[in-house]
């Protein structure tokens, strides 16, 4: 997975890349790993803003993640090209039956570090949180990154307690005033 300091991702791209990633609904068989991931590259291939190619990368991270990365040095998306691909996911979407773009659920890790990756709407997490299922350590994802150097930094897989999902933590009871 990605862990702290991930650096071999998106080998060849600046930290200034930008990044889009997309949680993959469902565990995808091998088959359609193959099918999901030559469909993205071939779109990928001739990806392009204003007629230009877009010099873009693909990589899929711990069988759920789809992260596409573009270096915009030189040609930067578009509107209409991100647009572009959105619908073509939104396409595999309905090719392979799971949800791929929106929805902004919550994806964590159950069980600690090595944990099972879990996919769960916001309240849910937070009900979740609130009843001492999620704590401060428990592992998040964090698909909002949207540079290449986050991700090398290691800020898309992360203790709770250290991203935006700590908001969702129980409050915690203020400290009692030393008695004098």
């Amino acid at each position: 997975m990605t862990g702290r300091g991930e650096t071999g991702l998106f080998d060849g791209l600046p930290d200034s890349a930008r990044l889009w990633i997309f949680g993959v609904g469902r565990s995808l068989s091998g088959e359609e790993e193959a099918r999901l991931l030559g469909s993205v590259a071939a779109f990928l291939g001739g990806w392009k803003a204003h007629g230009r190619p877009l010099a873009a990368l693909h990589e899929w991270v711990g069988g759920r993640f789809l992260l596409v990365a573009v270096d915009d040095r030189t040609v930067s998306p578009s509107g209409c090209s991100i647009d572009a691909l959105v619908g073509r996911l939104r396409a595999l979407e309905a090719e392979f039956g799971t949800e791929i773009v929106g929805g902004a659920p919550v994806w964590y890790r159950s069980g600690g570090t090595g944990g099972a990756i879990e996919r769960v709407s916001r309240p849910v997490f937070r009900d979740r949180a609130r009843a001492g299922l999620v704590t401060g350590e428990t592992v998040v994802f964090d698909l909002s990154l949207e540079r290449v150097g986050e991700l090398r930094g290691g800020h898309f897989e992360r203790p709770v307690r250290e991203s935006w999902h700590r908001r969702y933590l129980a409050p915690r009871a203020p400290e009692a005033a030393p008695r004098r």
